[in-house]
């Protein structure tokens, strides 16, 4: 499968009906995982489960994309193929995460920068020529009394961009993802203002690196009340709060959202984007996404690691995958589930 230009790319992995699976957990995440379902945290393990996820018959109909983790871009299935190969067969694009992770920001408590520019042009390199033609890195923005401040904010941004320019120059699509926490107990209004903030932030720097706005995409948080928050929103109020945070500070021109999942559960995240494809059809930009564990966690479940689990897994992932698949036209129904 091969698209000539970085605008191309970028709306094939936002392409009507379909969205991207993370799969990109690192070794210590997914470790986290496999502890849930008394599943050792092997190489083998962790090569066998990302082939029940790949080699899903028919995910390639609701999943435009995958994002590996390094080691998973280098294995392969257990027929000899690699694991680009398995997904190319699928109709699906292979998508690598490039960051180092989230480190505490010096003298600035509670806050975090994301590491990794280092070397990273050269790691882009590597990638595309193992079959990678989009990237992702995640900047982590925490919601407190007296937090985040304008410099994280800017220094996350920065990052974000140096990283998104490194990725355009490699020729691959970087999905740019300004993560604002659902941890805490701020409200829905708390989460919008400070989501705004980083947004403009990362819009701003993006645009002082000369980056191509149609080559790339967005990987934002809901508007979402804390996790901590005695008022919980409702999918319409969130779906409302998200729009129009993302009208005020996302340019026309980028091609696609790709929502990240968040901590919310499979059937919120897939519930909450439906409500905003059903009430907002009239937005510049498709509204997709790139979840985790809110496509993962029910065939996670069924698996637990026994070959003999592996259909009844699969099932369970392409469940999920229609789901967000509906979700994307604002089809999507409860009775789905079933």
């Amino acid at each position: 499968m091969t698209h000539q230009s970085l605008p191309e790319i970028a709306k094939a992995l936002v392409w009507p009906g379909r969205g991207i699976l993370a799969a990109d957990e690192s070794t210590s995440t997914i470790k986290k995982r496999f502890d849930s379902i008394g599943v050792e945290n092997t190489e083998e393990h962790r090569r066998a489960y990302r082939e029940l996820l790949f080699t899903a018959e028919g995910a390639g109909e609701f999943i435009s994309g995958v994002i590996l983790y390094d080691e998973t871009l280098r294995q392969s299935a257990a027929d000899g193929r690699s694991f680009v190969s398995v997904l190319e067969a699928q109709n699906t694009l292979a998508g690598i995460k490039v960051d180092l992770g989230a480190k505490p920001l010096p003298r600035f408590a509670g806050e975090l920068v994301t590491e990794g520019l280092d070397g990273l042009r050269g790691r882009l390199a590597e990638y595309a020529k193992l079959g990678a033609v989009f990237a992702k890195w995640r900047a982590v923005i925490d919601i407190g009394a007296a937090i985040p401040t304008d410099l994280c904010i800017r220094a996350n941004a920065h990052a974000l961009a140096r990283y998104a320019a490194l990725c355009q120059e490699a020729g691959l699509v970087p999905i740019v993802e300004p993560e604002v926490l659902m941890d805490g107990d701020h409200s829905l209004e708390r989460c919008a203002e400070v989501t705004e903030r980083v947004h403009a932030a990362t819009f701003a720097e993006l645009f002082r690196h000369r980056v191509q706005l149609d080559g790339i995409l967005l990987k934002p948080n809901m508007v979402i009340s804390g996790k901590k928050c005695p008022i919980q929103a409702t999918p319409e109020q969130i779906a409302d709060a998200t729009v129009g945070c993302l009208l005020r500070s996302v340019p026309a021109a980028v091609p696609g959202l790709v929502f990240l999942s968040g901590g919310q559960s499979e059937q919120e995240a897939t519930a909450n984007l439906n409500a905003m494809n059903a009430r907002h059809k009239s937005v510049p930009w498709q509204l997709s996404f790139s979840y985790g564990r809110a496509l993962q966690q029910s065939a996670l479940e069924a698996w637990r690691g026994k070959a003999q689990n592996v259909a009844q897994a699969q099932r369970a992932y392409l469940r999920r995958a229609r789901c967000n698949s509906a979700a994307r036209s604002g089809a999507y129904r409860s009775a789905m589930e079933a």
